[in-house]
C-alpha cells in the first residue's frame, strides 16, 4: 500500500495520468456544456410526468420549499452521471495507465519475473468490459435503494470495489502469468483482492462529497465533473498499483514455491517395490556366513561357543577352576 502511493508521485505515473484526465475531461465537460440543459429538461418532463412525483411537489410547496422543484432535476441527473464517470475513469486508467505501471513495477521490483502472456490484449478489454456492463447493472437495479441513506453509502462502493478488484486483478496479471497461473491466484487470493478492490471503491466514492455543497454545485457542475474525474483518476491509478505490487509479488512466490517443489522431488531416491522372497534360484545367495551356524547336520541345535568356554586340554584334564 505504501509502495503504491509513492508510485502514485513516480513522474512518470503523474505524466501518464495526463492522458486520461484529459480525455475524460473533455467527454464530461463537453457533454455537460453541449447537452446538459437539454438533458436537465428531459429528466425534468420525465418527473412531472408521474403523477406520484407531482404529489410530492404539493408537498413541498405546502411546506415552503416549492424551489426544491427547480433543483431536484439537476441534482438527480448529477447522482445518475457519477457511476458513469466512475466506470470511465476505471476504464481508462486500465486501458491507458495499468499496463505501464505493471511494467514499471515488474521493472524496478521483479526484474527476474518472465512473461508468460496468459492473455491477449482483446481478452483484457472484453473481460473489462462485461464486468463494467454488470457493475452498471447492478447501480441501474438498485436505484431504488438510495433512496435509504445506509445504502446509498455503502452499495455504490461496493459495486466500484468488485468492478475494481475484477478488471485491475486480471489485467495485471494478464501478462506476466498464464491463464493456469491467474486462475490459481484469483483463487486462492480473492479474499484479499476484493477487500483491496473495495478499500479502492470506497477511496473512489470521496470525490463524491465534492457534490454535498448544495445548489453551488449546480452552477459550478462543469468545473466539479473535471475536478471529480481527475481525483477518479488518482484514486484508480493508486489501486492499479496496489494491485501490481500484490499481485506481482503473489505470482513470484508461486513460482518460487514450484521451483522447490521441482527441486525437492529430484533429490528424493527413487524407491523401487520389494519382493517378499528372493529371486528363484538364488535362495542362498544373499545367505549370511553365519546363517547355518549352531545347526548339525543331522539338524539338531550345537550349543555356540561362548566366551567363558574354554577348549579341553588334550589330557582330558578339566581346566583349573578359579
Amino acid at each position: 500500500c505504501c509502495r503504491a502511493a509513492a508510485y502514485c508521485l513516480h513522474p512518470r505515473v503523474v505524466l501518464w495520468s495526463v492522458a486520461p484526465v484529459l480525455i475524460a475531461g473533455l467527454l464530461v465537460g463537453g457533454l455537460a456544456w453541449w447537452q446538459g440543459d437539454a438533458m436537465v429538461a428531459a429528466v425534468r418532463a420525465t418527473l412531472e410526468g408521474w403523477p406520484w412525483m407531482q404529489a410530492v411537489f404539493g408537498w413541498l410547496e405546502g411546506f415552503g420549499l416549492g424551489a426544491v422543484r427547480e433543483w431536484i432535476a439537476p441534482v438527480l441527473l448529477l447522482a445518475l452521471a457519477v457511476p458513469l464517470m466512475v466506470v470511465l475513469a476505471l476504464a481508462l486508467v486500465a486501458m491507458l495507465m495499468t499496463p505501464a505501471i505493471v511494467g514499471l513495477v515488474a521493472q524496478r521490483r521483479f526484474p527476474a519475473l518472465q512473461r508468460r502472456e496468459g492473455a491477449a490484449w482483446w481478452q483484457v478489454w472484453a473481460w473489462s468490459l462485461v464486468s463494467a456492463v454488470i457493475a452498471l447493472v447492478v447501480l441501474a437495479l438498485s436505484l431504488p435503494l438510495w433512496l435509504l441513506p445506509p445504502v446509498a453509502l455503502v452499495l455504490p462502493p461496493l459495486v466500484w470495489g468488485w468492478l475494481t478488484y475484477r478488471v485491475f486483478a486480471y489485467e495485471v496479471l494478464s501478462a506476466h502469468a498464464s491463464a493456469d497461473e491467474r486462475r490459481r491466484i484469483m483463487g486462492t487470493q480473492r479474499s484479499t483482492l476484493l477487500a483491496m478492490g473495495v478499500i479502492a471503491g470506497f477511496m473512489g466514492a470521496a470525490p463524491t462529497l465534492l457534490w454535498a455543497a448544495g445548489a453551488a454545485t449546480l452552477v459550478l457542475a462543469p468545473l466539479l465533473l473535471v475536478v471529480s474525474v481527475w481525483l477518479y483518476t488518482l484514486v484508480f491509478a493508486f489501486a492499479a498499483a496496489w494491485f501490481a505490487h500484490y499481485a506481482l509479488a503473489q505470482l513470484q512466490a508461486l513460482r518460487d514455491a514450484e521451483q522447490v517443489a521441482a527441486a525437492a522431488q529430484r533429490d528424493i531416491p527413487l524407491l523401487l517395490p520389494v519382493a517378499d522372497g528372493p529371486p528363484t534360484g538364488t535362495a542362498d545367495a544373499g545367505a549370511s556366513p553365519d546363517a547355518g551356524a549352531g545347526r548339525a547336520p543331522d539338524g539338531r541345535d550345537t550349543p555356540m561357543p561362548g566366551a567363558d568356554d574354554a577348549p579341553t586340554p588334550a589330557g582330558g584334564d578339566a581346566p583349573p577352576q578359579r
